[in-house]
């Protein structure tokens, strides 16, 4: 790789041809997020959402940011544990899954305390020390420069406060990860084709899982972007783990 391109998937593209790339990917499964996310992972994904949360350390009144938020499965909860004095912003850098995100949530109630914010995780708009916690989740591997962004969530984040990073990673042993590989490659896109009518978007989501950084890269990248006390928990055999550091 080169400073003018990167990886889409197992594809070199232009610098900046990424993020358009994974846009249009997220804008044809926006709708059928979450019915993908249960078929593709058996449920199993809620689990892993709902021990993130549980690792967040969320208070009443705090402030909270979901990156790469999506569809609000985690937003929702945050609102609910931030109370009214609180603040949730849900923030994506696709239009598409902020719509279908901020639909969910105000069918739900969610209206008080919840903003909607159209981001870059590389440079997010937001001031200095502003929040107590920011999650993202399943969206990590889709960001073009993952330093930068690490670099942009320390300087939003407040001293004493948190990021957790949900990601699909390295499967710890070998015959895990070689039936990983068959579900991902076979039976992701005919899932996708099936559901969607898009085996290409799945394809894609099985490659770039297996281009993101490992458990002990991305713990690393943390470090090196500034944050302390970095640490990571391996979920479902290291299907996925859940990175957190602090900004002291």
């Amino acid at each position: 790789m080169n400073d003018k391109t990167t990886h889409f998937g197992y594809q070199q593209v232009p610098l900046g041809e990424k993020a358009r790339k994974v846009a249009g990917v997220l804008h044809s499964v926006a709708e059928r997020y979450d019915l993908m996310n249960d078929l593709m992972s058996m449920g199993i994904h809620r689990l892993w959402k709902r021990y993130t949360i549980e690792m967040c350390g969320v208070h009443a009144g705090n402030r909270v940011l979901d990156l790469a938020g999506g569809t609000g499965d985690l937003a929702t909860r945050f609102a609910r544990l931030v109370g009214p004095q609180g603040l949730v912003v849900l923030a994506d850098i696709n239009e598409s899954m902020l719509k279908v995100g901020r639909e969910r949530l105000i069918d739900k109630g969610m209206v008080g305390n919840v903003k909607y914010v159209q981001a870059d995780a590389e440079a997010l708009p937001f001031p200095d020390n502003y929040f107590d916690r920011i999650t993202i989740a399943f969206g990590l591997r889709n960001v073009t420069d993952k330093n930068r962004a690490l670099r942009s969530m320390l300087r939003v984040l407040k001293p004493g406060g948190a990021l957790l990073v949900l990601e699909f990673s390295k499967p710890t042993s070998r015959e895990l990860n070689k039936a990983y590989d068959l579900y991902s490659f076979q039976v992701l896109p005919r899932l996708g084709k099936l559901i969607t009518d898009d085996a290409e978007s799945y394809r894609y989501l099985a490659e770039s899982i297996r281009m993101h950084p490992d458990q002990d890269t991305l713990r690393q990248m943390m470090e090196d972007a500034g944050f302390e006390r970095c640490e990571y928990f391996n979920l479902t055999g290291g299907v996925v783990a859940l990175h957190r550091g602090y900004k002291l």
